[in-house]
């Protein structure tokens, strides 16, 4: 990873800067109301990483915990700039994210993605992931 990338706890703060990247680097403009929400709940967590003031990766999650289990936490997003891409910034984002949750009291992570998406699974095979061995089908609702 290039020494001049800083990887940190988003905060309301980062709001800005977030606006500024928007859609090139998550998947849509950022809604600052949207925004604002997710900053507020202590559930929601977002790592950054800077090269100076500007956005170059982000990865997002949220813990939950349930009745029967730990406190688990489910990666949603993990994004890096194209330019910055294979650049080992993706891995230190999964890393600290991880890291972060364990002192939350998680106990388990996970997250999916396409068997198409190569980058991806190399991305968290390389942060400690493991595949599951158990086919998996996802069902969306409209």
């Amino acid at each position: 990873m290039k020494a001049n990338v800083e990887i940190r706890l988003a905060t309301i703060d980062d709001l800005l800067a977030m606006e500024k990247v928007g859609d090139a680097l998550f998947d849509n403009p950022i809604k600052r109301n949207r925004a604002v929400e997710f900053f507020n709940d202590s559930r929601h967590h977002l790592f950054l990483a800077f090269d100076g003031q500007k956005v170059v990766g982000m990865a997002s999650a949220f813990h939950y915990v349930h009745p029967d289990k730990d406190p688990e936490l489910f990666m949603n997003e993990v994004g890096v700039l194209d330019s910055w891409q294979n650049q080992g910034i993706g891995r230190e984002l999964v890393k600290e994210l991880w890291k972060y949750a364990q002192e939350l009291g998680c106990k388990d992570a996970w997250i999916g993605t396409e068997k198409s998406n190569i980058a991806a699974q190399k991305c968290y095979e390389a942060s400690g992931g493991k595949p599951d061995d158990e086919t998996f089908i996802l069902y969306e609702f409209d």
